[in-house]
């Protein structure tokens, strides 16, 4: 790697500050695990790098408000995420989707920030988090926003982030009786990158879904809602026809890439299956929110 000066702001707005510069070569880090690989790749030569680990300790926390949303900081770890009593019992299809997630070596350094700001397509959060109706708040030098974490993701490796903007936390609403299903699969161990990833969550009504929200990963180069497939299981009964029917408008309505997980033609298989697999796990309560 190249040499870099580290610094370590106090306060996240602070952080925020030493990136307004618009300096290309001032990077922020936050866990690491993917900067300092890309660092040791020469695919980033930083000049600078800004840690965020000694901002404000609320920015480590897990929290829910009396509206019963989460508050999850992004200095967070996965590790830690995974082991929250509060997560499991109010959105545990994000404990389980963890545990495939990468390794517990990772887990126990990558940040959820971190997560979601590096914007690889493969990655397993962004899509059952985009399903649950995520939101991220966002620290710049002069204030905050708060923008739905399906707007964040621009391309790959890209995001809508202005380059003085930090996340500083993540908002996942309560979920009341909705049902909740991640499926991922992989060619090779069960926590690689995937092929395609899918994310379903659904509120039913009776027999039938009075709402649906279906995300993609891996096969697409953002996470991405199939509003077609959506609307297929919106006022339905969950059957072989409608799934048939879903997988078929899922396919029609994006448009799927191949990489090295899987050639388009493979993740198009793919997506007819495992569309339907993942509505029927939500529905069969293996993963359903409380």
């Amino acid at each position: 790697m190249t040499p870099f000066e580290l610094l370590e702001p106090r306060t996240m707005r602070d952080a925020a500050g030493l990136l307004e510069a618009g300096d290309a070569s001032v990077r922020p880090v936050a866990g690491g695990t993917a900067v300092m690989l890309m660092m040791k790749l020469g695919v980033l030569r930083p000049a600078r790098l800004v840690s965020l680990r000694a901002v404000e300790k609320r920015y480590s926390d897990i929290s829910i408000d009396t509206g019963g949303a989460l508050h999850i900081g992004a200095m967070v770890t996965l590790s830690a995420l995974e082991r929250s009593p509060i997560i499991w019992k109010e959105v545990p299809v994000i404990t389980r989707t963890l545990r495939t997630l990468s390794n517990v070596r990772v887990r126990n350094v990558a940040t959820v920030g971190g997560h979601l700001a590096h914007a690889d397509p493969h990655m397993d959060l962004p899509p059952v988090l985009i399903a649950l109706g995520a939101h991220i708040s966002v620290v710049n030098p002069k204030g905050e926003r708060t923008l739905p974490l399906e707007q964040l993701h621009a391309g790959y490796l890209e995001t809508t982030l202005a380059r003085s903007e930090l996340i500083a936390e993540l908002i996942v609403p309560r979920q009341a009786l909705r049902r909740a299903a991640y499926l991922k699969c992989t060619t090779r161990s069960a926590d690689d990158w995937p092929a395609l990833g899918v994310a379903v969550v659904l509120e039913m009504n009776g027999e039938g879904v009075r709402d649906a929200r279906i995300v993609i990963s891996a096969a697409t180069d953002i996470p991405t809602r199939l509003t077609a497939a959506e609307g297929i299981l919106r006022g339905a009964r969950v059957d072989d026809p409608t799934l048939r029917r879903a997988g078929e408008a899922a396919i029609a309505e994006v448009d799927i890439i191949g990489d090295a997980h899987g050639s388009a033609a493979y993740k198009r298989e793919l997506l007819r299956v495992y569309l339907a697999r993942a509505v029927r796990a939500a529905l069969a309560g293996d993963e359903a929110t409380k």
